[in-house]
């Protein structure tokens, strides 16, 4: 076997490891106890903002006791309207009030004179780059903090003037920003558009990867899937992010399931499965590859909305 980097944290905060996305049907679970298979979580800022009571007591318990990150779904980065500043504060204090080590959002744009509720692609443009690139400048100065962008599924590139990847290495750099690397979304458009996800992959910045998402998909047709982050991972799938390690070295990563939610005990095999990989290719003293993953009984009824 090759030399490979360490395990990395993310370039920009103190998460490392495995992950999974925090849903509402599981919150009664996390409160009992965090399996330990679980080293960090991720949260949709849009639904908790403002959210008091039982649930948010909740939150606060699962957020006090393993680092949570944010992952937001409507700040319309690449759109025409004017940023939402007043949301932008909101934000800021529910980080600080959790502790959020990171906040990313997609590369995108979701909102024009009102909310679309999509994530719609931006044109693969100089214009569009440069447009998104000063909106995200402008995130960072109100947040104080530099954050982590998602490269999306996308299904056209209406207008395309430049490659996928120049588009997102674009905007990385005059944003000074750090990138959230869906691997899912990389599978997905390489069929949809017919292109080599790892020769795609190879031309990223490594150095600016904060975190990876995996996640499922759904096939329509040959030649045709869609983004739906309602299945696990397929095979392909956690053989490109495993030629992401090989690449790059292991980084922080987090399994996304926004629809056809099972209890937690059932996600817990796909987390190990990452902190497996991780540990194959990198020494991390405390990782076991054999280690058994932890099981939890799922109890709170909730289903979360969709996180994106």
């Amino acid at each position: 076997m090759p030399n490979h980097p360490p395990i990395r944290q993310s370039p920009i905060s103190s998460v490392r490891g495995a992950g999974l996305g925090l849903r509402r049907a599981h919150l009664g679970s996390l409160v009992d106890r965090i399996p330990s298979a679980i080293d960090f979580m991720e949260v949709a800022p849009e639904n908790w903002i403002g959210v008091g009571g039982r649930l948010g007591h909740a939150l606060r318990e699962v957020t006090a006791r393993v680092p949570v990150v944010a992952h937001g779904l409507s700040l319309n980065l690449g759109g025409p309207d004017p940023l939402d500043e007043a949301f932008l504060l909101q934000l800021k204090a529910f980080l600080a009030t959790h502790g959020c080590p990171l906040y990313s959002e997609h590369l995108s744009y979701c909102a024009d004179r009102g909310h679309l509720y999509e994530l719609l692609p931006c044109p693969f443009t100089m214009e569009a780059a440069r447009h998104m690139a000063a909106r995200i400048r402008r995130v960072q100065e109100v947040l104080e903090q530099r954050i982590a962008v998602e490269n999306v599924s996308y299904y056209c590139a209406p207008g395309q003037e430049i490659p996928e990847p120049d588009f997102l290495r674009l905007v990385l750099a005059e944003a000074d920003c750090a990138l959230l690397l869906d691997i899912n979304n990389i599978y997905v458009n390489s069929v949809n558009h017919g292109y080599d996800p790892v020769a795609l992959l190879h031309s990223l910045p490594g150095e600016r990867i904060a975190y990876a998402h995996m996640a499922g998909h759904l096939r329509v047709a040959p030649g045709l899937l869609i983004d739906t982050h309602g299945a696990p991972a397929i095979p392909d799938v956690w053989s490109l992010l495993e030629a992401a390690y090989d690449r790059f070295g292991p980084f922080p990563t987090l399994i996304e399931r926004d629809q056809n939610i099972p209890p937690l005990a059932d996600l817990l095999p796909e987390v190990q499965r990452i902190r497996t990989l991780q540990a194959h290719l990198a020494a991390w003293p405390g990782t076991s590859p054999d280690a058994p993953p932890d099981t939890a009984p799922d109890t709170a009824p909730v289903v979360h909305a969709h996180a994106g």
